[in-house]
């Protein structure tokens, strides 16, 4: 019988690998990677599947958790593999938030290639995320439930995140245009594990973690996850302190019926930082962040951004048979958002640096129920994977605007650090109020024709209605605006497997914006359409070393084809603007030996405003936008994270990242530059504890992570952590 070379040795035969090609690598790494590559090769060139070969498991694990996710829920609503998918998913495992020490979901998202970071425009602060350069600041979510909170996310609670790419409103409704970001929970399940983490490092960083995990019967469990963090920045002033904690029941495990509780509970009090103005400049000859020491801060010492933010989950699943289950599913969300950022502009006539208050409390809540029947069948000798399903939401928003704004002066090169002003007294000077309910039916198919061919195929309706009243405090004129949307979209793909180690794919999706995707109206909107986007997918994905390593490749474009325009004459918002985006992107994700395991990929985008006209400045005229690039969409994005085990004790690792420079405005009169940013781990492992050094922008690399039109915030500088974990 032949041995499986497949990459799961115990910890003796990774010893024994390291004693055969100690003093021969590179080469006979190279010669291990091609016999594990054999019986692959094989396969693909006899045509057989890998089924057709002799298979012994290996019993234990190779050395650190796994970098590779076999199955995703993101882009089926059932457990998938992601081969099944035809569509590009990155999933950042556990291992590899650990490894890197990515305790902010958008650290958690550094290393998914094709993900750039906004500083938010009118006001939005918290995680602003662009997918293939579309944002997605709505498009984040919990267990698949939306998450919209404007806040700073924590990942203390999750197992993994889930990036699915390209439009994806037919399991995830409004928005996903340039696809959806997927917080996975932490789940109990019946092994006992205790773990306990202690972070120290420069810059006053503190943090200390909890993950308890107790079966209390045969069939049930309790999990509880929870965190204390404070931390000062490498940027003068800025700091940040929250905590959380995630309590989780599960019952019934491995029987018929399973129900679980979760719930996420998060504090979190920070100084805001809203970076460095940025300057105009022209098409040819764009401006960018001002020319300052990066240090600087320009707010005031007692700015303040406090949040409290809770999340409750019931979730009941029945599996009448091996064929048919129902799931039900409700999440009630609330997101408190108390804050006072400070920002500085340029008085073109007095020609001075003022300061400029945002201030406002936002109170934030969600309630929505999924119902999902899941059924497999056969017709004819094919095979379906049916989910019929129904989601029912409402959205309550309630902002509460203070003034006046500032207007202090402030000194650009050399800030000077107090409080607030005693004489400048904030006080409310709006207040709206909005409602939403969203009621969407949906269906997908995925069908088995044979071994070789599938085919993924549904359809979604939403209906989404939104009502907001906006009172002036000072006239007290109110203001109501209302709007409906009725929207249908799609999603169908082929999928072809000649071997059990190739899978490649067509697939078309659409997805939709309405005008108060943010739960937010403005007159000049309300009576405005969704904008309307469609994408096309042609890619391939390879398992290699017998499902270790996974290499994906994807070619696509989206078309935006009603965005939103102002009207030359009237200045009214019209559906008249095309924006398209092309790209292509490649993925390798997993263990190349047992030792050394590489999470990245390359992404290539050329998004164009095909037609737009918008006003030039506030007052300006209407101008034409048409040719010019997309507002942060880089063209090329690299990112590589690997380790590599030098003993079964010994972890080292690191990694970098690329970004081209892109453009921060519709005219491309200002831009952020390219840059690399490296980072270096370094860890020891024994049964019951591990050690971690983390070095994080190790070569303290002077760049903008976070950008928009008006400002952007300097990346954090060298920061040090060493990181003790015991498990018991």
């Amino acid at each position: 019988m032949k041995k499986n070379m497949g990459l799961r040795p115990t910890c003796a035969a990774v010893r024994a690998v390291f004693e055969r090609t100690a003093d021969h690598t590179p080469f006979a790494a190279a010669a291990l990677v091609s016999l594990a590559m054999a019986p692959g090769l094989a396969a693909a060139q006899t045509g057989e599947t890998m089924t057709t070969l002799p298979r012994v498991e290996v019993q234990g694990q190779a050395i650190g958790g796994d970098y590779a996710a076999g199955e995703t829920t993101v882009g089926a609503k059932t457990p998938t593999p992601v081969r099944d998918i035809p569509q590009v998913v990155n999933v950042v495992p556990r291992a590899v938030i650990d490894a890197q020490q990515a305790n902010t979901l958008t650290d958690a998202l550094r290393y998914v290639p094709g993900i750039t970071l906004s500083a938010g425009e009118g006001g939005a602060i918290g995680d602003n995320i662009n997918l293939r350069g579309q944002s997605a600041r709505t498009d984040v979510f919990i267990d698949g439930f939306r998450d919209r909170g404007q806040y700073t996310r924590d990942t203390f609670f999750l197992e993994s995140v889930e990036v699915l790419k390209g439009p994806s409103s037919l399991f995830f409704g409004r928005g996903s245009t340039g696809g959806v970001v997927n917080q996975v929970s932490k789940a109990p399940s019946l092994r006992n594990h205790n773990d306990v983490g202690l972070t120290i490092g420069t810059e006053d960083y503190y943090r200390a973690s909890v993950d308890i995990n107790r079966a209390i019967s045969e069939t049930a469990a309790f999990r509880v996850a929870a965190f204390g963090h404070t931390s000062d920045s490498t940027r003068d002033v800025v700091e940040s302190e929250r905590y959380g904690i995630a309590p989780s029941l599960r019952f019934g495990i491995g029987t018929p019926t399973t129900v679980t509780l979760s719930s996420v509970h998060l504090r979190s009090e920070e100084i805001p930082d809203l970076g460095i103005p940025t300057i105009q400049g022209t098409k040819a000859n764009p401006g960018g962040p001002v020319h300052v020491d990066h240090d600087n801060f320009y707010g005031y010492t007692d700015d303040y951004f406090d949040q409290d933010v809770d999340a409750v989950t019931a979730r009941i699943e029945h599996k009448f048979s091996p064929s048919l289950t129902l799931r039900n599913q409700t999440q009630y969300s609330s997101a408190r958002i108390d804050t006072r950022a400070t920002n500085i502009h340029l008085d073109t006539a007095l020609n001075v640096w003022e300061r400029g208050l945002r201030t406002r409390e936002i109170d934030d809540t969600s309630l929505y129920n999924q119902t999902d029947l899941i059924a497999k069948f056969d017709t004819g000798g094919i095979k379906h994977t049916v989910v019929v399903g129904v989601e029912v939401g409402r959205d309550e928003y309630e902002r509460t605007s203070f003034g006046p704004s500032d207007g202090t002066v402030q000194d650009l090169q050399n800030p000077v650090y107090g409080p607030l002003p005693s004489h400048i007294v904030q006080l409310p000077s709006s207040v709206t109020e909005t409602d939403a309910t969203t009621l969407a039916v949906y269906a997908n198919d995925q069908v088995e024709l044979n071994r070789h061919w599938k085919i993924v195929g549904g359809l979604r309706w939403d209906r989404f209605d939104v009502d907001q009243k906006a009172r002036e405090v000072s006239t007290g004129d109110v203001t109501k605006l209302e709007q409906t949307d009725e929207v249908l979209s799609g999603r169908i793909g082929v999928v072809y497997q000649p071997t059990l180690t190739q899978s490649y794919y067509v697939s078309y999706g659409n997805s939709f914006n309405p005008s108060a995707e943010t739960i937010s109206l403005s007159e000049a909107n309300e009576n405005v359409d969704p904008e309307e986007n469609k994408s096309y997918e042609i890619g391939g994905k390879w398992d290699l070393l017998n499902g270790n390593l996974s290499l994906t490749a994807a070619i696509f474009r989206i078309e935006k084809s009603d965005a939103r325009s102002l009207d030359p004459v009237t200045g009214e918002v019209l559906l008249s603007g095309e924006t398209q985006t092309d790209g292509f992107e490649l993925g390798a994700t997993g263990r190349i030996l047992p030792n050394w395991q590489v999470f990245g990929g390359y992404t290539y985008l050329d998004g164009e405003i095909e037609r737009l006209d918008e006003r030039d400045g506030r007052t300006g005229p209407i101008v034409s936008r048409d040719g010019n690039d997309l507002v942060n969409t880089p063209k090329h994005n690299f990112t590589l994270w690997t380790t590599y085990f030098l003993t079964p004790e010994w972890e080292l690792g690191g990694g970098l990242v690329y970004s081209s420079k892109r453009t921060l405005n519709n005219a491309n009169t200002a831009e952020v530059g390219s840059y690399t940013r490296y980072d270096l781990t370094l860890a020891y492992h024994q049964k019951d504890y591990d050690i971690r050094l983390n070095v994080l922008n190790l070569t303290d690399k002077e760049y903008f992570e976070v950008a928009s039109s008006s400002r952007a915030v300097p990346a954090q500088g060298r920061t040090a952590l060493v990181t003790a974990t015991y498990r018991f």
